[in-house]
């Protein structure tokens, strides 16, 4: 039977190729996305074509009441949730001084407790299958920290205390944890960079180059793999030994 994958943050990048690994590996994929319809159309036409059973899960992730709500429906059209990627996720870059009360809220409130509404939300589907695969995405800027992307890292180092901390807990129910934390990937989120800032970002890259977001997908695909039944807890960094 084929199992289900809720991915946030499906309607580009990192999200949207998850999206595309898991549906060419036989997953039905239920699409989280916040806003942009005309995104996760394409995405729903894409996996049509590869014959992925899948429906699109539109809302705030940072909304609790919400992703209750898509859960309950994930749950009632795709039949459970097996696998979770906890991947949406939003940016603040400014010095700490220069951020508004907000600003830090959006921030910590989406990378963060967004994770936490996720994780909530699917539980009880996993608990009553004995099992499941909880894959967050945190940033080496949660392992490093970030020079004017405090709200961010924070979030992210965040990310990674929770991960661990459900892992113990979670363990003995058969759930594994783990985490992705990509380094400086390709992506809507590197719009900001000039030429000059991405070389510097690719110069400081031991692999010579900006990661693409097939590369973290395909680090989702196998933790959530039999190939790595026996994982958990771990924070697997996809950034090719960013920053050195």
């Amino acid at each position: 039977m084929a199992k289900t994958v809720w991915i946030s943050g499906a309607s580009r990048g990192i999200g949207k190729s998850a999206a595309l690994h898991f549906a060419h590996a036989g997953y039905k994929i239920a699409a989280g996305y916040h806003e942009n319809d005309a995104a996760m159309q394409s995405l729903m036409q894409q996996l049509a074509e590869i014959g992925a059973m899948a429906v699109p899960v539109k809302g705030d992730i940072a909304d609790p009441a919400a992703v209750e709500s898509m859960a309950e429906y994930i749950c009632s059209t795709l039949g459970g949730i097996d696998v979770l990627i906890a991947n949406a996720g939003v940016a603040h870059y400014s010095m700490l001084e220069d951020m508004a009360y907000n600003e830090w809220r959006r921030v910590i409130d989406t990378d963060l407790t967004g994770v936490y509404n996720m994780i909530h939300a699917s539980l009880p589907s996993m608990r009553s299958r004995s099992g499941g695969s909880i894959i967050n995405v945190s940033s080496v800027w949660g392992i490093y920290g970030g020079s004017c992307e405090a709200a961010y890292s924070a979030a992210k180092a965040g990310v990674i205390g929770l991960t661990k901390a459900l892992s113990r807990e979670l363990g003995p129910s058969g759930i594994r944890v783990n985490c992705v934390a990509p380094g400086v990937i390709d992506t809507d989120m590197m719009i900001k960079f000039d030429e000059t800032d991405r070389q510097q970002l690719i110069d400081s890259t031991p692999l010579g180059r900006l990661g693409t977001a097939d590369d973290v997908a395909g680090a989702m695909l196998f933790l959530a793999s039999d190939s790595a039944s026996f994982i958990t807890g771990q924070v697997l960094e996809v950034g090719g030994g960013f920053p050195y």
